[in-house]
């Protein structure tokens, strides 16, 4: 299973330009596609899921050419938006009977079967009963995820589920993606980087509408051996170091002085340290350079 993106292009009426010519192969398993808000991620994870027409390009995905039949895409397609409508008054057991018979199964013994099944994998069986609007933020990102998983998509799109959620919560969804994501394409749109390299086997950086960076994470990482370098300075001289050295990164100490991060492919002075490079730097290089 293959998704194959190619020169996908769109302008709205307001004139921003969210997919600018993009490129793009997504094959089996976790791929992350990273980016700043207003990147253009919503705007590819929407067309991609046939919610909003490019102005030119194609998509293709296991060989449905999705912007000629959308209804083929959709009947294997799963996709969580950042936000998404539940409701309140009904049980989770309840809710996801209503979202089956929609999904066009229409035996009760499949359904209870499948119900069941997608409870269990989203760790939410022992509260099938309770209400969703009872529901804290992570557990509705993971009703969300059974949802989905209701007609046993071949191609999953989640954006931004982690925001909002906290480390607990997080960590709980996490495991949940990782469960599906060994035999399904999923896409997992979000700007939290730690997201994309605790779960993603294959991740893109995005931003104006373009594809900046594709790699494995640890490929990705490995390209900015010795070319990442570290300081403590005070925080008045920030601004000075900006203008002199290419910081890609600063992040405050205990004492409120400053850790800096520099890219160069040569160490800027003596006074600057090796540092080990993170996927975050990766972002922030590739972000960098795009200015």
């Amino acid at each position: 299973m293959k998704l194959q993106i190619s020169n996908l292009s769109k302008t709205y009426p307001n004139g921003v330009k969210a997919l600018d010519n993009l490129n793009l192969e997504i094959g089996t398993g976790m791929f992350g596609l990273l980016g700043p808000n207003g990147a253009g991620k919503s705007s590819l994870m929407r067309t991609i899921a046939t919610l909003q027409k490019p102005d030119s390009g194609s998509i293709t995905f296991d060989g449905i050419d999705i912007l000629k039949d959308q209804i083929a895409l959709r009947k294997v397609l799963g996709y969580l938006p950042q936000e998404f409508g539940v409701y309140p008054s009904m049980s989770a057991e309840e809710l996801l009977d209503y979202f089956a018979r929609l999904k066009g199964i229409s035996s009760a013994k499949d359904r209870k079967a499948i119900i069941k099944e997608v409870l269990t994998v989203t760790n939410l069986y022992d509260m099938r009963m309770k209400n969703v609007s009872g529901y804290s933020g992570g557990m509705k990102q993971r009703f969300g995820i059974a949802q989905l998983l209701l007609n046993n998509p071949k191609l999953i799109i989640v954006d931004e589920p982690t925001a909002g959620l906290d480390p607990a919560e997080r960590h709980r969804f996490l495991n949940v993606l990782r469960e599906i994501g060994t035999n399904h394409t999923v896409i997992f749109s979000t700007h939290i980087v730690d997201d994309v390299k605790e779960l993603c086997t294959e991740v893109a950086i995005l931003n104006g509408g373009k594809i900046l960076n594709q790699n494995t994470p640890t490929a990705a990482v490995n390209e900015l051996d010795n070319q990442i370098w570290t300081k403590i300075i005070e925080r008045d001289d920030l601004e000075n170091y900006e203008k002199e050295f290419n910081v890609i990164s600063s992040n405050y100490n205990a004492d409120n002085t400053l850790n800096i991060r520099v890219h160069s492919k040569e160490q800027p002075n003596e006074t600057f340290k090796t540092g080990t490079p993170q996927l975050e730097d990766v972002y922030f290089v590739a972000l960098k350079n795009d200015n």
